[in-house]
């Protein structure tokens, strides 16, 4: 759930890199990172926190040149030093840089690969950096000098990557002094997308996670880039667009659509906004089937995405809707946070109830998605302290039972609060009175309505079943190892970065 960007321009794009970033906060708030390129010389600055936290004035005025990357990065797997901030740069050849969204599946293996066969030496435990080494392998071994590199060349070493790489991953990267590469891998998992703006020194171009970025920065959406597609942008501005997957299938992450995106954004053609608006009618449909006579007196979301769902909910079981929680802006996502007990201190701090839409009320809550369970059940019983009656919960997603292994922090079964277990023990656990979840083929058809032409999505965190055909129960007790609460709190430790809220 990293955010990506690229920009080639006729002026500096500092700034425009850093007001996009700003517009990708929400798919990261661990550490962001920016590298621009003025004349074959790279400048870079990355460290932990948000966008507006890394980059001040003095870092900014030393971000030169019309051409750069950045990154907002939550972590899915090793630490959260800042060592492992985004973009990340090899030397050799030429000087690349590289921003990536995504997981590789067989990272381990292309570890051992690169430091044996190609004498590559890796600083992180990222398989961020593991992919910029297999480009900038691939790339070496076609051995063009820079002066002769065309962008025919670059899209043979973005061939023999995506024969090496497995996963999913959306990746930009900067060649100095050459250009700029965007590409997916060839199930489309992680979303990107690219654009132009024409001025009057030429046109300037995009790469980004969503389209958000790329409207709030004025340029044009041209399209998505296609699975296993590449693009790639010269420094003078000319864009060249290849195909460099043999078999690539359009599966992308239908988690995307539920809770990750922003509801402005286009993914593969599909609105989200009109996709979540489509799963809100869906649950009503859902509700009505299995309890036409229902006691519901107000329908309340939780704050922010599960909004555009509550609505037509709603008006289709034709009860009021209230807003029912004041959220704090300043208080990251909790499903990201490492750590039980840090996500449920901060389920309080981030959300208040507003008593006179509780009191004596039989409330149906509103959630995008349930994952581990942690907000969830502080919800249902700050409703009740708020003097709710009866507190229904609707989660406009299936039950979260599976891992997701393509860069969504949803790392173990154990943390999962659906797996192995039915509806009513989840909603025992979380303390509601009723709890329903959205069918997955209701979830499906809400969101391919926007596109007809993708005839399947990634739900592997819903289903088990997972596109790239790789994931073995011996892999994902190696992720457990490594992602679990208690692995990501011990490399915390290890990296002096402590939880200063356990120990006051």
């Amino acid at each position: 759930m990293c955010g990506i960007i690229g920009i080639v321009a006729k002026n500096p794009v500092n700034q425009a890199i850093y007001d996009g970033l700003t517009v990708l906060q929400h798919r990261g708030q661990d550490a962001a990172g920016m590298v621009t390129c003025d004349e074959s010389k790279l400048y870079l600055r990355k460290d932990n926190g948000l966008v507006r936290d890394v980059f001040h004035t003095r870092h900014m005025l030393n971000l030169k040149g019309n051409m750069g990357i950045g990154h907002v990065r939550y972590p899915t797997a090793g630490c959260q030093s800042s060592a492992e901030a985004q973009p990340f740069y090899v030397n050799s050849p030429y000087g690349i840089t590289l921003a990536h969204n995504g997981n590789l599946t067989n990272a381990e293996t292309l570890k051992e690969d690169l430091m044996r066969d190609d004498l590559r030496h890796l600083n992180t435990n990222s398989d961020s950096e593991v992919l910029l080494n297999i480009l900038a392998n691939e790339l070496n071994t076609i051995g063009k000098p820079r002066d002769d590199l065309q962008a025919k060349d670059i899209f043979e070493a973005v061939k023999r990557l995506h024969k090496r790489c497995k996963g999913g991953y959306a990746a930009v990267a900067m060649i100095t002094g050459v250009g700029i590469l965007g590409f997916r891998d060839p199930n489309g998992i992680r979303p990107v997308v690219f654009g132009e703006r024409k001025t009057d020194s030429g046109t300037e171009f995009i790469i980004a996670s969503e389209s958000v970025a790329i409207d709030s920065l004025g340029y044009e959406r041209i399209r998505d880039i296609e699975p296993g597609e590449a693009v790639f942008i010269t420094l003078t501005g000319e864009i060249h667009t290849f195909q460099c997957a043999d078999n690539p299938i359009n599966s992308p992450c239908i988690f995307e659509h539920v809770y990750l995106a922003r509801p402005d954004s286009i993914i593969d053609n599909i609105s989200v906004y009109k996709a979540r608006l489509r799963m809100g009618e869906k649950l009503a449909k859902k509700i009505l089937k299995l309890n036409p006579d229902h006691d519901i007196d107000v329908v309340i979301p939780i704050p922010d995405s599960s909004r555009t769902a509550a609505l037509p909910l709603a008006n289709d079981l034709g009860i009021e809707y209230r807003e029912g929680f004041v959220k704090n802006r300043y208080i990251p996502r909790t499903f990201i946070m490492p750590g039980q007990s840090i996500r449920k201190k901060s389920v309080r701090q981030k959300l208040n109830a507003i008593g006179l839409e509780f009191e004596g009320k039989n409330v149906l809550l509103v959630d995008d998605s349930i994952v581990r369970g942690t907000t969830s059940k502080e919800i249902v019983q700050m409703a009740r302290d708020a003097g709710a009656k009866r507190v229904y919960v609707a989660s406009a997603a299936p039950p979260v039972r599976y891992p997701n292994v393509y860069g969504i922090d949803m790392p173990t079964v154990t943390e999962l609060i659906a797996h192995d277990r039915t509806v009513e023990e989840v909603a025992e656990i979380i303390g509601a009175d009723w709890l329903i979840y959205q069918d997955i083929e209701d979830l499906v058809e809400s969101v391919q309505k926007g596109n007809e032409a993708i005839s399947s999505f990634d739900t592997s965190c819903f289903t088990g079943e997972y596109v790239t055909g790789d994931i073995s129960a011996d892999y994902l007790a190696h992720v457990e190892s490594l992602r679990n609460d208690f692995a990501m709190q011990e490399q915390n430790v290890d990296e002096g970065l402590t939880d200063l809220t356990e120990s006051q």
